[in-house]
């Protein structure tokens, strides 16, 4: 029964991870769909670009927390039911994938990083600060957010294995789906590193006109968009 248990937590947590907050956030608030301006990326920064910085905010802490909640569900719940760590490890990353790969979106999902940060913060606090300052770090030195991103991804499972002790116990499998969200997370990054290497990557705080490849918005209409198929 534990093994039916763990595959029915990581079908779940795919299915929350589908929920692609940034598409249904800005449908609600009635702002742009965020795949048809910008990056076309849906997630946090891409809403951002609509001028709206709550639909950006809420859209950040709704992907964090679906990142979170499968992970904290298995850590307080789930050992009578033989859910232990090897379970915490796949509901977080099948909610990874789940953001990367939505089913009730063509499977076509943002970048993760929200997400991952999520699933951290699920396995340890302490974890997720620590992955969080390094970020802040990278951005503080560089003012790339997307290079900050890829760095904290990567310093997360190292930082994982390495302090473990009194604030966590570090267990291979929770370590491995960490190196796997990495990984994917740096390979969504593919574009933002083309234009790292160019110089043509955003800096935080830089204008719209410097943005480099960075397409502009083009400001399409909001929800709904119905409007344009029954148009005669």
């Amino acid at each position: 029964m534990p093994v039916v248990y763990s595959a029915l937590a990581v079908v779940a947590a795919y299915l929350l991870g589908s929920l692609s907050f940034a598409v249904l956030v800005s449908r609600a608030m009635g702002l742009s769909d965020p795949r048809t301006f910008g990056s076309k990326n849906p997630g946090a920064t891409n809403v951002l670009r609509s001028g709206s910085k709550a639909a950006a905010i809420v859209t950040l802490l709704l992907d964090a927390a679906k990142g979170w909640l499968p992970v904290v569900l298995v850590r307080w719940w789930g050992a009578p039911y033989g859910l232990e760590e090897g379970t915490q490890a796949l509901v977080g990353l099948a909610a990874f994938a789940g953001h990367l790969w939505p089913v009730f979106f063509g499977f076509k999902g943002g970048k993760g990083v929200a997400t991952a940060l999520g699933v951290l913060v699920g396995v340890s606090g302490w974890l997720g600060l620590a992955t969080l300052g390094a970020w802040l770090v990278v951005v503080f030195l560089s003012r790339y957010v997307s290079l900050a991103s890829m760095a904290a991804a990567l310093f997360a499972p190292a930082f994982y294995l390495l302090a473990s002790g009194p604030l966590w116990y570090a267990d291979h499998r929770v370590a491995a789906a960490m190196g796997a969200m990495a990984a994917l997370l740096v390979w969504r990054h593919q574009e933002n590193i083309g234009r790292l290497v160019r110089g043509t990557e955003s800096k935080l705080g830089q204008g719209k006109a410097k943005a480099g490849a960075e397409p502009r918005a083009q400001t399409p209409p909001a929800y709904p968009k119905k409007k344009h198929r029954h148009g005669k």
